[in-house]
């Protein structure tokens, strides 16, 4: 049975000129593609009928899962139309987009900006509403964090970026990324709100984010958030983890993980990464090392 427990749930509104009532979500990346059925077929037991679609995991069987092919999306569609399922969000905008960053020059903007496009397009052709805008890799300062005014202006291109995705139907919902996800542009969600004024478009939100508010010491404010933010919200995450009590936990001995002081991210080398679970593993993550092949060590 797929761990729905560990989904993200997201509480959508309906779009503008319906009644304002919350619509319970799950996200699509608490299960593999192979759960899929079992997993959608569980949240229509229990009355869940919004999804938040994984494009790499839902439309897994396409050559280019943003840009599935006709047949594919088909199936795909047909799935969870069956369970009474709709699409009410999308994040993972970037995905597959290599060498994209906001603040580390014209060329990474650029390809930033041209993941965007195929998102709001692929939005767009499915009528999925919401493009949540986490990606705190590609939402680093390329020295650290420089000041306020930086971490909450709008970059030029966002005005363009609105005005296509509310042609295509669909608005951004932009979330706070904590520090200890290593990001330096909107890591709380007062930052958040103050981006979404300064763009001032009806297709830029904010996005509620209680795991969020959790690890940036907030959560107690969130009753208050709600009052004070309004109509603007049109998106509310619930994302449950072990560490919302405690944001150290990220670093803490407990776990069997070093403390780190500084997240460091590098350009893809590789045409393939070797992935190696270690959180909260323990002394599982040396047996699991020992039997990695000993040419594949050397190369890591």
């Amino acid at each position: 049975m797929p761990k729905l427990n560990r989904a993200a749930y997201d509480a959508s509104p309906p779009s503008s000129g319906a009644e304002a009532v919350m619509r319970l979500s799950m996200s699509n990346v608490a299960w593999a593609p192979e759960e899929r059925l079992e997993a959608c077929a569980a949240m229509a037991e229990h009355g869940v009928r919004g999804l938040e679609i994984v494009p790499g995991l839902f439309f897994h069987a396409a050559a280019d899962p943003c840009a599935p092919d006709a047949a594919t999306a088909e199936r795909a569609l047909a799935e969870i139309a069956a369970q009474g399922l709709s699409r009410v969000s999308m994040p993972s905008l970037l995905f597959g987009v290599s060498g994209a960053a906001l603040f580390e020059g014209d060329d990474t903007r650029a390809r930033l900006q041209t993941g965007m496009v195929r998102a709001i397009d692929l939005a767009g052709r499915f009528g999925i509403p919401n493009l949540l805008f986490g990606s705190p890799g590609q939402r680093r300062s390329p020295r650290g964090r420089t000041g306020r005014r930086r971490r909450t202006s709008p970059p030029p291109s966002s005005l363009g970026s609105a005005m296509r995705a509310q042609a295509a139907g669909a608005r951004f919902a932009m979330g706070a990324n904590p520090e200890v996800y290593g990001a330096s542009f909107l890591n709380t969600l007062e930052e958040a709100a103050d981006f979404v004024a300064a763009v001032d478009h009806p297709a830029v939100a904010p996005i509620l984010d209680l795991g969020a508010m959790h690890i940036n010491g907030a959560y107690a404010d969130a009753p208050g958030r709600v009052a004070r933010l309004g109509p603007a919200l049109t998106h509310v995450r619930y994302t449950p983890h072990d560490s919302w009590t405690d944001a150290s936990a990220l670093g803490d001995a407990g776990w069997q993980v070093p403390a780190f002081d500084e997240a460091v991210f590098h350009e893809q080398r590789r045409a393939h990464a070797l992935v190696i679970p270690v959180i909260n593993e323990g002394e599982r993550i040396r047996g699991q090392l020992e039997r990695i092949p000993t040419p594949i060590r050397r190369w890591m």
